[in-house]
């Protein structure tokens, strides 16, 4: 590439030019240096707070609290396999519920989606807890997957939807039934499409699951929160919030990172390539041609 090339300007912005690259270096200096300055503040409040001392991270040596950690982590995920599994199943029933050509059909589906979209988690969770008087474990995965699972039903209609009508109109034109056409034509297409809401949404179920201590129901954060409740460890709240923060934050970011590896799959998958297409070659003459 020419120096002339590079300096050309692009069709969604000009290149900077001398001066622009200046000021863009100085404001990120400056914007370094704040962000150094704003990690002192909070490094020097810790250590004033005296938040890094051996009596507030005494307790993560001892066997019990890592035991009671690891309980608590494995009923995290536990709800949220659960829910994460149903939200899928309830979303797939009722994104194929608005989508069906039967207008008794779409319009339940689409109350329930509404109804449970307005509603916030805790009240739902509150209410089979309380109300019907349910288990902490079977509440808390009901509550998510009545939430996650209406709007992963509007993320899939919307997938669906945003497939090229063309694809539909030529299944049919071919014979195919309508569910042939769903399972597929427009599924699998619209799959990339709706991956990334997918994960942002299992995502969001993932940290729900914290709303489970408000029932008693054993998970991670309940397990944090004895921790930090305890007078005997000086509550050692911010120690409590530093250990667990990361491994939420790290359990995100492998659901991230499992969406990507599944979109390089299907990006490497022969069945989602387009065919090669050989360059005609020069032949003989149609019959009756001279």
């Amino acid at each position: 590439m020419t120096a002339r090339t590079a300096q050309e300007p692009s069709a969604l912005y000009d290149i900077p030019g001398p001066k622009a690259r200046k000021r863009h270096r100085i404001f990120s200096v400056l914007a370094v240096l704040v962000i150094l300055v704003v990690h002192g503040c909070v490094l020097y409040l810790l250590f004033d707070t005296e938040q890094f001392t051996t009596v507030k991270w005494r307790p993560f040596a001892y066997t019990g609290i890592q035991e009671l950690l690891l309980r608590g982590l494995g009923n995290t995920l536990k709800a949220f396999a659960y829910a994460s599994v149903l939200s899928l199943v309830l979303g797939g029933v009722l994104a194929v519920g608005r989508l069906s050509e039967h207008r008794p059909v779409r319009w339940v589906a689409t109350v329930i989606v509404e109804f449970f979209r307005a509603m916030p988690v805790l009240v739902m969770i509150f209410f089979v807890f309380v109300a019907l008087q349910v288990h902490a474990l079977p509440a808390l995965v009901t509550g998510l997957t009545l939430y996650n699972g209406s709007v992963l039903a509007e993320v899939f209609r919307s997938g669906v939807n945003s497939v090229d009508k063309g694809q539909r109109e030529a299944a049919y034109a071919l014979g195919m039934r309508k569910t042939q056409v769903m399972v597929h034509v427009l599924a699998p297409q619209a799959l990339r499409a709706m991956l990334p809401a997918i994960i942002s949404q299992l995502v969001v179920a993932l940290k729900d699951t914290s709303l489970g201590y408000l029932i008693t129901y054993e998970e991670f954060l309940h397990a944090g929160k004895l921790i930090a409740s305890n007078l005997d460890y000086d509550l050692p709240f911010i120690p409590v919030v530093m250990v667990i923060s990361p491994i939420y934050i790290g359990m995100c970011m492998l659901l991230s990172w499992f969406a990507q590896w599944v979109s390089r799959r299907q990006r490497r998958n022969p069945k989602a390539e387009a065919a090669a297409v050989t360059r005609p070659e020069p032949g003989g003459l149609l019959p009756g041609e001279r």
